[in-house]
């Protein structure tokens, strides 16, 4: 409010709906009120299901099908360090994909957290539960800051998505894996519904949608399976399922 020179709530409200730069102004202001905590390696257990049953399942479904390419959507990626954590991952694991293509599309509502994203420069505390071994692989050390390898980088593709979208959102489709942790948290329960049929529709069949590990699909989505890990859950797109219907339909 200050910035804008706003005396009142109530004026400010009306910038936001009907002042003619409205638009700008709610990015500004999304920039400062979305929730952007995150790090590498956040949720070892989740990582783990998807390295040791996940990604082995789907490459070799991959290998029966005409597609050669693997996606995997990392929704509300924040400053990146999810993407990167499961590019690095991907890498690790590259001899079992078997030449098989694959890309990590990472999306965020906030410019500023993209921007950061896209630079892959992060202090120790973000680096915290990286093992030396990822760390000397895929980290260039540059005074105090850790500097995102290259290799890394090629595999993930940034871009500014609003989930509430939805002709944005039906064009991130065909994905084996969604991430989207702690981001539903923040959504109304028609919102939320919207939302993960989305998800639904943007997943292959077999597909996993893995949530924030407080988070499930209770009371919001009865399409998906639940499949329990060791220490973590997910939801699966069964086989055959055909993609819902709109959300309005």
């Amino acid at each position: 409010m200050r910035a804008v020179g706003a005396q009142s709530t109530a004026e400010y409200f009306g910038l936001l709906t009907n002042h003619s730069e409205c638009a700008s102004e709610i990015r500004r202001l999304l920039n400062e009120i979305t929730v952007g905590e995150t790090c590498f390696f956040r949720n070892e257990p989740q990582l783990n299901a998807i390295r040791k049953i996940v990604l082995p399942k789907l490459t070799r479904a991959v290998r029966k099908t005409p597609r050669v390419q693997l996606k995997i959507w990392s929704c509300g990626c924040s400053t990146g360090e999810e993407p990167y954590t499961l590019a690095m991952i991907l890498l690790e694991e590259s001899l079992s994909l078997l030449g098989h293509d694959w890309q990590i599309v990472a999306t965020d509502i906030n410019d500023r957290s993209l921007a950061a994203a896209r630079e892959g420069v992060y202090d120790s505390y973000s680096l915290r539960n990286v093992a030396a071994g990822f760390r000397n692989k895929y980290f260039q050390k540059r005074g105090t800051e850790f500097v995102i390898s290259e290799n890394v980088k090629d595999h993930v593709k940034f871009g500014r998505l609003n989930l509430l979208d939805d002709d944005k959102i039906a064009l991130v489709k065909n994905n084996e894996i969604i991430v989207c942790a702690n981001v539903l948290i923040y959504f109304d329960s028609v919102s939320k519904r919207r939302t993960v049929q989305h998800f639904f529709n943007d997943l292959v069949p077999e597909g996993h949608l893995f949530l924030g590990h407080s988070e499930s699909l209770y009371g919001i989505s009865t399409d998906f399976r639940l499949v329990h890990f060791p220490g973590a859950t997910a939801y699966a797109k069964s086989a055959g399922s055909a993609s819902a219907p709109g959300w309005l339909g």
